[in-house]
């Protein structure tokens, strides 16, 4: 019984952390980020609400900002289907994206990229 009670509890424990770590971008410094910091963007050529414009290729340096099934939309927050099926993040219907040239938290590189990507802001 007390290894029963001890297995649950421990499993009850996983479970709450996994769901800690599932949470929308935030802002830092005026632009939105990751959980970890890492910059979003968006793509001019995402003109109809709740649908991403990037594809294919486009989808290898532009991934989406992937949300996990346990998250919740949340006033202008939205989960989009992403290109690939999974969920996206979407901020006031705009699908938000990271950018693969972005190795560390903080990094902006896709800022201004092609006049076409730009810093994910409020």
């Amino acid at each position: 019984m007390r290894k029963t009670l001890l297995c649950l509890t421990t499993l009850t424990l996983l479970a709450l952390q996994q769901t800690a770590f599932a949470e929308a971008p935030k802002i830092v410094d005026g632009r939105f980020v990751t959980a970890d910091g890492m910059t979003l963007y968006t793509f001019d050529k995402d003109t109809k609400p709740g649908m991403s414009a990037c594809t294919g290729g486009c989808m290898t340096n532009w991934p989406a900002a992937m949300a996990s099934t346990s998250d919740k939309p949340s006033g202008d927050w939205t989960v989009i289907p992403s290109a690939d099926g999974k969920q996206q993040w979407a901020y006031k219907g705009h699908p938000l994206y990271r950018y693969a040239a972005d190795k560390q938290a903080g990094d902006m590189k896709g800022d201004g990229f092609k006049d076409m990507w730009h810093t994910a802001k409020p």
